[in-house]
Formats: structure tokens, sequence, C-alpha cells
């Protein structure tokens, strides 16, 4: 039997969740859907130059799981990039963390 995932923790939520290439019709476009918490790790990592033990800990995850979503998170924006498809941000597991 599969792991439940475990519930992540991200700063906000984003206020933009699509992107697509310009002056393509959405009707044919395919989509890739990245979920908050791979927008999360790629903010941490590239935005807020986290190394992945602190992106980690402030995810609430262990190292190889901030690992794993991160490289999925790559793999995802690289083909929405280079296939020209449009990106949705919508989904995954995680909660919203509680403003101090």
């Amino acid at each position: 039997m599969a792991r439940r995932p475990c519930c992540k923790h991200i700063e906000a939520l984003p206020e933009v969740r699509y992107f697509k290439p310009r002056a393509v019709p959405l009707s044919e476009l395919e989509e890739v859907i990245l979920g908050m918490e791979e927008l999360e790790a790629l903010r941490l990592a590239h935005i807020e130059g986290l190394q992945q033990k602190a992106g980690a800990e402030s995810m609430g995850v262990s190292r190889a799981t901030f690992g794993r979503v991160l490289e999925a998170a790559h793999r995802k924006v690289a083909k929405a990039l280079v296939d020209g498809c449009a990106l949705r941000i919508e989904g995954g597991s995680y909660t919203v963390k509680e403003s101090r």
C-alpha cells in the first residue's frame, strides 16, 4: 500500500495561477499542472536561494522529499517552456502557513 502524501507548508497562495504561450488559443494547447508545493519549492530554491535542507525545513518535509518535489517542478516547467504548453498552478498536498 502506498503512503499517503505528507502535507507540505507553503508561505502563500500565488496571485497568478495560469501561464500560456502568447497568441495560441487555449483549445490548441496541452496543459501541464504544477502543484502548489512544487511552486513553493521553486520559490524557496530559486527566489529565496535556500539550499535543499533549509527549503525542506521551511516546508516541513525531509530533504529527500524536498528534492523530489523540486525535481518534479523542474520537469514540469521545462516541459511547458520547451513544448509550448500552458502551465496551470493548482492542487497538491499543502497547507498555507499562518501569518505572524
